[in-house]
C-alpha cells in the first residue's frame, strides 16, 4: 500500500487510537480502489514506532517499508543490513530503503532528475509569457499560475535556461537507465557472495516524482524495465510480498524509531516553527475519541454525518504535509491556513454535536469542500 500523506505516527502516538484510525482508513481506501486488502504499507514519511505494530497486524499488514537506518540501527543488528527484511517480535516484517539506489534517484546534487537536459519544472509560461498574452489562460482574477506548459530545460545552476530538447532528454534518460541497471547488477552480484538468500534491493519512490517533478521519469522507468526484461539481466524484479512468500526465513529484530526526514528522526515535524500545532492536533484527537465513546453507532443520520465529517477534518488536519511545508518555509501561509481551517471546522462540529445544535447548511458546505474518504466510519476512533 503506498504511503499516504497522513499523520506522522511517531508524534501522533500520544493518543494511540489516532494511529489506529490512520491505518484503518488507509486499508479501507486501498480496498476501495483495488478490491482487496493490502499486505504492506509504506509508513507515512517512513516514520516507525514499535507501538504501532499491534495495529498494523490488526488490519492485516504483513510488512512495512521504512527508512534505511530504521533497519541498520535495529535491535539486534540485522546480519544483512537493508539487503534482507527483518521481522519485529510482534510479527511485522520491515524492509528498509536501499541507500545507493535512493541517492541515485533522489539526490538533489547528483540524482538523475537534476540532469541539465531535463525539463525545468520551475519555468512555466504562466509566469514567463507576456501578461496580456497569457491573461486568458491563468486565474480568473488575473493572478499568474502554473499552466503545465514549460519550454525550458534545467540547463545549469544559473537563472539562464535554454530551450528544452526532447531528444536530448530521452538520450539522458536512456543513458541513466543503463547506469542504474549496471549499478544494481554489480551491487547484487557482490552481495550474493556473502548472503544465504538472494539480496533484495528495495527502491521505493514517491509516485509524485515521476512525470511531475521529473517529467522524464516515466520514460526512464519504461527504458529500465525494458532493459531488465529484454537484455541479459542477472536479476529479477520482485515485490516485497513475493519475496517474503519465497524466503520466509527472516531474522527477528526490532526496527529503530526513525523517519526519512532531514537528520532521520522527527525534527521536520516537531520543531520551533511548528510545535504550536501539536497541542491542537492532540486535543482534537482526544475529542474525536470522546465523540466515538459518547455516540456509539449513532443512528440519527444528521448527527452521524457530522461525526463522520469530524473524522475527515481530523485526518486532514493531521496530514504530515502541513508541518513539512512550515519547516521548509515554502507556502507557509497556505499550510497554516489548512491546519486552522480543518481544526476550526472540527471544533465547531464537535461543539454542535455535543450541544445537539448541528447547522446542516454548515455541514453540507464542509462536506462538499472536504469530501475525502467517502466510506469513513467515525467508530474507528472507538
Amino acid at each position: 500500500m503506498p504511503e499516504q500523506h497522513t499523520g506522522y505516527f511517531p508524534i501522533l502516538y500520544v493518543n494511540e487510537k489516532t494511529v489506529k484510525a490512520q491505518i484503518a482508513v488507509g486499508v479501507q481506501t486501498y480496498e476501495r480502489y483495488f478490491g482487496r486488502k493490502p499486505r504492506g504499507i509504506w509508513l507515512p514519511e517512513c516514520g516507525y514506532v514499535p507501538e504501532a505494530d499491534k495495529y498494523l497486524k490488526e488490519f492485516g499488514i504483513d510488512y512495512i517499508i521504512t527508512e534505511s537506518h530504521g533497519i541498520l540501527y535495529a535491535d539486534p543488528t540485522p546480519i544483512y543490513g537493508t539487503f534482507a527484511p527483518i521481522v519485529s517480535p510482534n510479527g511485522v516484517i520491515a524492509f528498509g530503503r536501499d541507500i545507493e539506489s535512493s541517492r541515485q534517484v533522489w539526490s538533489s546534487i547528483n540524482g538523475y532528475p537534476g540532469d541539465y537536459n531535463y525539463r525545468e519544472f520551475y519555468r512555466d509560461i504562466g509566469y514567463d509569457a507576456d501578461y496580456e498574452y497569457i491573461k486568458p489562460y491563468i486565474a480568473h482574477n488575473g493572478v499568474r499560475v502554473h499552466t503545465g506548459i514549460k519550454y525550458h530545460r534545467i540547463t545549469g545552476k544559473s537563472e539562464f535556461k535554454d530551450y528544452y530538447n526532447i531528444q536530448w532528454a530521452k538520450d539522458s534518460a536512456e543513458r541513466q537507465a543503463g547506469h542504474f541497471l549496471d549499478c544494481r547488477t554489480a551491487q547484487i552480484n557482490n552481495l550474493a557472495n556473502y548472503m544465504d538468500t538472494p539480496p533484495i534491493i528495495l527502491c521505493p519512490y514517491d509516485a509524485e516524482l515521476y512525470g511531475h517533478w521529473w517529467y522524464e521519469g516515466p520514460y526512464w522507468l519504461y527504458i529500465l524495465f525494458k532493459k531488465i526484461y529484454y537484455d541479459d539481466c542477472s536479476f529479477e524484479l520482485i515485490t516485497p510480498s513475493e519475496f517474503i512468500d519465497k524466503y520466509p526465513n527472516i531474522q527477528v529484530s526490532t526496527p529503530c524509531r526513525s523517519s526519512w526526514g532531514a537528520n532521520g528522526y522527527s525534527e521536520v515535524w516537531l520543531n520551533q516553527t511548528n510545535d504550536y500545532v501539536h497541542r491542537h492536533l492532540h486535543v482534537a484527537g482526544d475529542r474525536m475519541c470522546e465523540l466515538a465513546m459518547l455516540f456509539p453507532n449513532e443512528q440519527n443520520s444528521l448527527k452521524r454525518r457530522a461525526l463522520n465529517q469530524c473524522a475527515r477534518e481530523l485526518l486532514l488536519a493531521q496530514s504530515s504535509d502541513w508541518l513539512f511545508i512550515i519547516t521548509n518555509g515554502t507556502m507557509v501561509d497556505y499550510a497554516k491556513k489548512r491546519i486552522k481551517d480543518h481544526i476550526g471546522r472540527f471544533t465547531r462540529l464537535y461543539n454542535d454535536i455535543k450541544e445537539d445544535k448541528i447547522d446542516e447548511d454548515f455541514l453540507e458546505d464542509i462536506e462538499e469542500k472536504d469530501c475525502v474518504f467517502p466510506d469513513i466510519d467515525y467508530m474507528i476512533y472507538s
